[in-house]
């Protein structure tokens, strides 16, 4: 009889599985069992469907529309104090910021980005992607501050799951990071490296890119026109978000209070950093059962954080999709992304051939940038 792990036929002795198998089938396991969890629960939202009170979840919409409404009338001030001879439209930078918060919120990996960086691009006569770009971050600091101080707030309730128990957690995305500390360490410190070698490439060889940064955070180095037209409108924009998640958790019979509301801040917070699913919605669902599970019953908490984020989904995606159609003139967020990538190509082609890049004025007037193959009626071709 042969020896324990070796083989009688061909005399090769066998090794269990390596830890890289290990993992697939962990990983895999617990994909399932996500996937499980999220789909039972929309099976109790849509079951319990007719117990939803709609008059306040159409008011949790409307104030969350509102939300989204003023921060990008402070996006639009950031970029008119970047360009401040330049005139473009707020209806047009509304548009980009609603089609990009809808898209982000049916796809995954934040793809919506890229829509608004393009379409707000094509929105501004002789806009560059950098200084584009680094006005998206002038709204940040605001929203990082806000951040901080409601992820302490929702750690000290004791209802709230500390980082280490996120492996716990029904949810493949955080859970995965959590239980895998080393892999997820050794990501954060990688992006760190790429980030720190990306930077010192553009510093070295890109000085016009940096350049053209610092125009985008101009905003900033006025602070009391900052305080005005950027972090006030936050701060209500923050109140009107507060409204839309007291009416929604009153809609699902969850309950609308100051600490459930800023619960779901706290909730809100984690999830966005775990881009992997569409609105980081398997992370939203995972915490918010364990984070009300002594506020209402399994049945409600499930149903509430699947219909919650439909509810957001189906909103956003269509108005942005309305934003896209009938304001930029494309027809699908395909589109969008189509165009932007063949928009870039040409920018970058032009800056390596030495010819400045522009796209055409009649973009002030409504008509969208064009499309590849084909251009609007009336205007020439330039790339």
């Amino acid at each position: 009889m042969p020896p324990q792990g070796c083989s009688a036929w061909a005399g090769v002795t066998t090794r269990p599985a390596g830890p890289t198998l290990g993992v697939v089938l962990s990983a895999s396991a617990s994909i399932g069992h996500s996937l499980t969890v999220f789909f039972d629960a929309v099976g109790k939202f849509f079951s319990d469907l007719a117990a939803v009170h709609w008059a306040p979840l159409l008011l949790g919409l409307l104030f969350f529309g509102l939300n989204l409404t003023l921060r990008s009338r402070a996006y639009f001030n950031s970029l008119r104090a970047a360009y401040p001879t330049t005139r473009f439209r707020w209806r047009r930078i509304w548009g980009a910021y609603f089609a990009a918060v809808g898209f982000n919120n049916v796809v995954p990996a934040r793809g919506g980005d890229i829509i608004k960086l393009f379409l707000t691009r094509s929105s501004i006569p002789a806009a560059t992607y950098p200084t584009v770009g680094a006005a998206f971050f002038v709204e940040s600091i605001f929203d990082a501050c806000v951040g901080v101080l409601v992820l302490i707030f929702a750690f000290t309730q004791g209802v709230f799951p500390k980082p280490p128990d996120f492996a716990k957690l029904s949810s493949f995305d955080i859970s995965y990071l959590a239980e895998h500390f080393r892999f997820t360490l050794f990501l954060i410190t990688a992006l760190g490296v790429l980030g720190l070698f990306a930077f010192a490439m553009l510093s070295a060889r890109f000085k016009a890119f940096w350049v053209r940064v610092r125009q985008g955070v101009t905003i900033l180095s006025d602070r009391p026109r900052y305080l005005r037209e950027v972090a006030s409108l936050q701060a209500v924009a923050w109140m009107a978000r507060f409204a839309a998640f007291w009416f929604m958790l009153d809609a699902f019979r969850v309950g609308g209070s100051v600490k459930n509301v800023l619960l779901v801040f706290g909730v809100n917070q984690v999830a966005g950093a775990v881009p992997f699913t569409p609105g980081g919605a398997g992370v939203q669902q995972a915490l918010l059962v364990k984070v009300f599970a002594h506020s209402a019953s399994t049945t409600v908490v499930a149903a509430y954080s699947v219909g919650q984020q439909i509810a957001i989904a189906a909103f956003t995606a269509l108005v942005g999709l309305g934003a896209v159609i009938f304001i930029f003139r494309f027809r699908s967020f395909g589109e969008v992304l189509h165009a932007g990538r063949a928009s870039r190509e040409a920018e970058r082609e032009a800056e390596r051939a030495g010819v400045p890049h522009d796209h055409d004025g009649a973009e002030l007037e409504g008509e969208p940038p064009p499309l590849p193959g084909r251009r609007p009626r009336g205007a020439r071709a330039r790339y």
